[in-house]
């Protein structure tokens, strides 16, 4: 071991846990600072487009649904209904699709000693739930403008959904962005994938009109037990038997659980290359 290995060693056992909560929260916000800039043409105002482009991406489908005539399958809003397949849809497809490039996009910060590989997988996850939160207000201010009723009649099990699905999207998040760090290409795998995700989730389209054969095999998607959850949480009587939270739970604990593992065994390989 060298002189400053052993200084550096004694200086991680001598800082304290409140210096260390400090310093994550410094390099985190100086992460967040960085992507804002270098993502958003150079100026923090740039952050707005973030909660806009899931905006857009409902107003367009909701647009092309009210052209093609299309009809509520649960309830009597067509747009909260679409609204509540969406959101957790979205907040899972965005959040971890952004965080799977977020190593190979800040790569030169591995540069410094102080950041580490979670601190910057993390800020970009906060940044796009932060992103995500404003999105869902401004949906919600839409909604509530053209006379919709936005709010769950369970706002506990409502919340539980997006709590959980924010926990699979940092999970999968963590294991998109350790393998595109040593595999650049996974992220064009990763992205055709959300494609397939989010088709079979059933935001876009009510899966129960199909034969229980297809609803069987996309019940595999953890995405799809999120979209059920939370319209369950919004419509009293809504058909629930192909739900299963503890399958969502088990996705989201498990791709948390198997995200760190990775980062601890592949630290080395990642900052070597």
């Amino acid at each position: 071991m060298t002189v400053v290995d052993g200084q550096q060693r004694r200086y991680r056992t001598s800082i304290t846990f409140k210096d260390a909560l400090l310093q994550k929260r410094n390099v985190m916000h100086a992460v967040i600072l960085r992507d804002i800039r270098s993502r958003y043409f150079n100026h923090g105002l740039g952050f707005l487009l973030v909660p806009m482009m899931p905006v857009f991406h409902m107003g367009f489908l909701l647009t092309v649904y009210s052209v093609m005539g299309r009809q509520s399958a649960f309830g009597d809003d067509l747009r909260v209904f679409f609204a509540t397949g969406l959101i957790p849809a979205m907040m899972f497809m965005y959040v971890s699709r952004f965080m799977s490039i977020s190593l190979l996009a800040n790569k030169s910060m591995m540069a410094f000693p102080v950041v580490r590989l979670l601190d910057i997988v993390l800020a970009r996850a906060a940044l796009e739930m932060a992103g995500m939160i404003l999105s869902i207000g401004v949906m919600f201010v839409i909604l509530l403008s053209t006379g919709s009723d936005p709010y769950p009649f369970d706002t506990a099990q409502a919340l539980d959904v997006m709590l959980t699905v924010c926990v699979l999207a940092i999970g999968m998040g963590i294991i998109a962005s350790i393998i595109a760090s040593i595999a650049p290409f996974f992220t064009t795998v990763y992205g055709l994938t959300m494609a397939l995700t989010y088709v079979t989730s059933g935001a876009p389209i009510y899966l129960h009109a199909f034969p229980e054969q297809v609803i069987s095999i996309v019940s595999w998607n953890p995405i799809f037990h999120a979209v059920e959850w939370m319209r369950s949480a919004y419509y009293l009587g809504y058909p629930t038997q192909w739900l299963s939270k503890g399958y969502l739970l088990g996705w989201a604990l498990g791709s948390v659980s198997c995200g760190l593992i990775f980062e601890r065994l592949l630290r080395t390989t990642i900052l070597k290359r």
